[in-house]
């Protein structure tokens, strides 16, 4: 949930998360539908699509318990090199490297101040060197809130040195998520019906609505669109 969401828009749904969905056997058994609407809010849906896709892997290949193994880890749905990494280091307590943007941003600051670009490979090695090997979470924890104090008092820190983020307003990403709170309210649609309540041109939603189910977030078909079933 945290992944490219502030803490502060995430906390409550963290809370509603863990009381509807307790242990990993209860999110897969879910339907999917239900994961979604507890998700809205956040973002990035297709997080919560991996996320109960996982759910449903751990059960049926590891009993229901999470891997403690990072090559494991990294074939569980969406989950990539960071989500692996901070796993082994947080959930497990394994002396592994993780780079987010707090612990980016701690390194740019005592590593590389005078430097107007830098890439993550860069920042890497330091983070191996530095690293607490017996107690890697606390070290972690550390430098999030470290990270967290710097931004707020260093703002012009990352100045030039990451991309910045699309605008939302108006864009894809805010017509997808349109789209799927609509679904959300009304289980079934006709894509006609779909594109009567949203303001947008027919080729862009139909262009969206294509790609939301080539994700496995909708199903779509015979002109009749809902959110993917279990």
């Amino acid at each position: 949930m945290l992944q490219q969401t502030q803490t502060s828009r995430v906390v409550e749904k963290y809370i509603e998360f863990i009381s509807t969905f307790p242990d990993v056997f209860r999110l897969a058994q879910s339907p999917f539908r239900e994961v979604l609407r507890i998700w809205q809010g956040l973002g990035y849906n297709r997080r919560a699509l991996s996320l109960h896709k996982t759910a449903n892997e751990i059960v049926d290949r590891f009993h229901g318990r999470v891997p403690d193994d990072h090559v494991l880890l990294r074939q569980l749905p969406g989950v990539g090199e960071y989500t692996a990494s901070a796993m082994m280091a947080i959930a497990f307590n394994k002396p592994v490297v993780v780079v987010d943007t707090n612990i980016r941003t701690v390194y740019l600051y005592f590593f590389f101040r005078e430097t107007e670009t830098v890439d993550k490979n860069e920042i890497v090695p330091f983070v191996e060197v530095t690293l607490d090997r017996d107690s890697p979470r606390e070290w972690y924890y550390a430098l999030f809130d470290y990270g967290t104090m710097l931004k707020r008092e260093k703002k012009d820190l990352e100045a030039g040195k990451r991309r910045k983020q699309s605008t939302f307003r108006g864009s894809n990403r805010e017509l997808r998520g349109a789209i799927l709170r609509l679904l959300l309210d009304t289980e079934i649609v006709t894509e006609d019906e779909l594109l009567a309540r949203l303001s947008s041109d027919r080729e862009r939603v139909q262009r969206l609505v294509k790609q939301l189910h080539e994700e496995g977030l909708l199903d779509s078909s015979d002109g009749i669109v809902r959110i993917r079933q279990q």
